[in-house]
């Protein structure tokens, strides 16, 4: 079946006939095909079990707030942070190569280093000896909290490019 659309059917619309093409064609994709309901259910089941998730950590976070002792000694902690920190390297590396790459991907490895360090911020300075403390602090508002805010930005711009380039 030929184009129904060649530049000659184009080229002979009115600029009237030309607009209305255009704003019909920037629908988005929802008011155009309907959604197929296994994708509604999926996206239903799937707000119905977060939802749940938030509604079990709820009295859980309370329980705990009065019930775990402020101080605790743990097995592993420096296995634990330098896992954490591995995993901070590899996130870091990944985001960087897919940025040089100028992959889209970048936005969900910019997002997640994100909150990695923003994670690592807060278990520095809370869990820091009063001597290292104010090293911690500074560590955290100089460094890793300012990279954190701008891998979110930096996402928040590529969303933000992406979604101005597909409409």
């Amino acid at each position: 079946m030929p184009p129904l659309l060649t530049d000659e059917v184009i080229d002979a619309l009115t600029p009237a006939e030309r607009r209305e093409l255009i704003l019909r064609l920037a629908r988005p994709v929802g008011h155009v095909l309907p959604e197929p309901p296994a994708l509604h259910r999926g996206r239903h089941w799937f707000v119905i079990g977060l939802t749940s998730g938030v509604a079990v950590l709820i009295p859980w976070t309370t329980y705990l707030a009065f019930t775990l002792p402020s101080r605790y000694t743990a097995r592993h902690w420096d296995t634990a942070w330098v896992g954490f920190n591995i995993l901070l390297i590899g996130m870091l590396s990944i985001t960087a190569w897919l940025g040089w790459k100028r992959r889209q991907l970048v936005v969900l490895t910019a997002f997640t280093t994100a909150v990695l360090l923003i994670v690592d911020a807060w278990f520095d300075v809370l869990t820091a000896q009063r001597g290292d403390r104010p090293f911690s602090v500074i560590a955290a508002v100089a460094v890793e909290l300012p990279v954190a805010v701008a891998l979110g930005a930096l996402s928040l711009w590529i969303i933000g490019a992406m979604a101005r380039r597909m409409w």
